[in-house]
């Protein structure tokens, strides 16, 4: 009964919105949603065209008995909007497909099964660069269950990047500034300025995405950005960590383990609003699924319910959010926490898979789309974030952006 009632609550409504540039379950019953380039643990999603390379998406639904999935891949512009491309022009093979390669779990209190599907494959290749998204559905219908995207690149420019915590608005206190140089020499192109479109990240997030960026300085075959304020960061604090490894024996910053008869529950330490800057060797928001044998780890590893506890005062305005890859690097309204009125503290309840994760807390105003880092975790110029610029081209003509250029940068003060 317990489990049945656990996958009753799970079953979600489809989001209303969708944002299309995002890896996203759209149901709770859905996940550890993983997109990754060759099976490598931590790289961007970024593969190379006609390359031999392939791009790995798995993901785990709450339920013990198979259930049929199928997927359809759409190409996509820049600003991850569906090109004008027909689907033979960017992939060969029919584009709705079941997803074959499924195991159940082994020997875990949570029952699910797990899924797996890689591009290309024997009935699908894929032929031009850009932006794909992959849709999957339960039964072939309705609307998706989830969504998962990657990038094609075939390089043709050159990508250079710098940060610094002296930034046009503060010098070394609370934000980084990108700068970055595309060098575009033996590339044929009429109008780079006007031809070219940039997408700039920070630690995978979207919703602070920078684009429409225009460079600073123009010379012989490069386009220099230098000094521009969209390119300024809030610089946040290092990510948090814990690992759930065991399900007697408590692992890195929990507490105490615990079983209700049905399933295990791990109790994190509780965390703290950080008022300085705290350095540690994290992931930059990653997440590393294993179990205490590291052994079968994506049907082996159980799900714990795991409770978070961030002990601070009520921010008014808006709500707190567990964030990190863990919720896909979403404000998502299944992380969203709640506030204690007697303890004075934000907590949440949600099940996690084995593993070793990083994850910190985002504000959101009410009416706001941009996380803040700095009411619950602090913005500190010394922390270490990564950045990835995306580099995009259209020439006159063309129906859709390649993506021509790319570089994924550790910043280190």
């Amino acid at each position: 009964m317990k489990r049945f009632l656990f996958l009753s609550i799970c079953l979600l409504t489809f989001a209303s919105h969708i944002n299309a540039q995002e890896n996203i379950s759209f149901s709770s019953r859905i996940k550890t949603l993983q997109v990754k380039v060759n099976g490598a643990w931590g790289e961007p999603s970024v593969m190379l065209l006609r390359s031999g390379h392939r791009v790995d998406i798995s993901f785990d639904d709450l339920q013990p008995n198979y259930q049929r999935y199928t997927y359809t891949i759409t190409h996509c512009n820049a600003n991850w909007e569906q090109s004008e491309l027909l689907t033979s022009e960017y992939m060969t093979g029919f584009n709705e497909l079941r997803i074959d390669d499924y195991e159940p779990a082994i020997g875990t209190e949570m029952n699910y099964c797990h899924y797996m599907l890689s591009l290309p494959n024997e009935e699908t290749q894929l032929l031009v660069s850009g932006n794909y998204r992959v849709n999957i559905f339960e039964d072939g219908e309705g609307d998706p269950i989830a969504q998962a995207c990657f990038s094609v690149i075939e390089p043709h420019v050159g990508v250079d990047i710098s940060v610094s915590g002296n930034t046009d608005i503060d010098t070394y206190e609370e934000h980084q500034q990108v700068s970055f140089a595309v060098n575009y020499s033996g590339y044929q192109v009429s109008n780079a300025v006007g031809e070219f479109k940039y997408i700039v990240t920070q630690n995978r997030r979207w919703d602070n995405h920078v684009e429409e960026l225009r460079p600073s300085l123009m010379q012989v075959n490069k386009l220099i950005f230098n000094h521009n304020r969209a390119l300024i960061f809030p610089a946040g604090n290092e990510y948090r960590r814990f690992e759930i490894l065991d399900e007697y024996v408590p692992t890195m910053r929990v507490d105490r383990m615990e079983f209700d008869d049905t399933y295990y529950h791990a109790v994190l330490f509780v965390d703290e609003q950080r008022i300085n800057y705290l350095y540690d060797e994290d992931q930059n928001g990653r997440y590393l699924i294993r179990n205490g044998d590291n052994v079968e780890n994506d049907t082996e590893s159980d799900y714990f319910f795991t409770h978070f506890t961030l002990q601070m005062p009520q921010v008014a305005g808006g709500e707190v959010y567990l964030f990190g890859d863990l919720t896909n690097n979403r404000i998502d309204e299944e992380y969203r926490m709640t506030y204690n009125l007697i303890d004075h503290q934000y907590e949440l309840v949600t099940p996690l898979k084995q593993c070793s994760y990083n994850y910190m807390y985002m504000f959101l105003h009410d009416d706001g789309a941009v996380g803040e880092t700095k009411p619950c975790e602090g913005d500190f110029h010394q922390t270490e974030n990564e950045y990835a610029v995306y580099v995009y081209h259209r020439p006159f003509g063309l129906r859709y952006d390649k993506l021509i250029g790319f570089k994924n940068i550790k910043f280190k003060e």
